[in-house]
């Protein structure tokens, strides 16, 4: 049997700094503030690995679009239909990750 493959440990600076995040001018992911208004729950808030959904003081959410990793896992989480549309960046925009 093969030996299992060992990867080195890498910090999470060091992980970032193989990820480029190419901004396209239109969010890919768009946040209905009057939907979210109702939220109890604020998954987005808690689930989002990159921290990127802000509460706002009028009970909204803002999305900080431009360091999404594009997991989708906003989408998922969220339990207010039609308060997150998430589609793709367009072409050549959205993250990069390349190998150290």
């Amino acid at each position: 049997m093969a030996e299992p493959t060992h990867y080195p440990e890498l910090s999470f600076e060091s992980r970032m700094d193989s990820v480029e995040f190419r901004i396209a001018e239109q969010a890919h992911i768009v946040v209905d503030d009057r939907i979210c208004a109702d939220c109890s729950t604020r998954g987005c808030v808690v689930a989002c690995p990159a921290n990127l959904f802000v509460p706002t003081a009028a009970g909204g959410i803002l999305f900080n679009y431009e360091q999404c990793f594009e997991c989708g896992t906003c989408y998922l989480v969220c339990n207010e239909e039609g308060a997150i549309s998430w589609s793709y960046p367009e072409g050549g925009h959205g993250v990069v990750f390349h190998r150290s």
